[in-house]
């Protein structure tokens, strides 16, 4: 049902739209990524001293 929805979505938008979706989704994952790698740079920073 999922992939349904998606494919009639993707069909139904032009093909900037869905560039432009999935430039959201790439730049979203690429900021949780490097959110996630600070974090652990600051646990590590935090746990080892000087």
């Amino acid at each position: 049902m999922k992939w349904f929805f998606m494919l009639a979505v993707a069909s139904a938008c032009t093909g900037c739209a869905v560039v432009a979706v999935a430039d959201a989704v790439v730049t979203t994952g690429a900021v949780v990524v490097k959110t996630g790698v600070k974090a652990a740079g600051a646990v590590v920073g935090a746990v080892l001293p000087d």
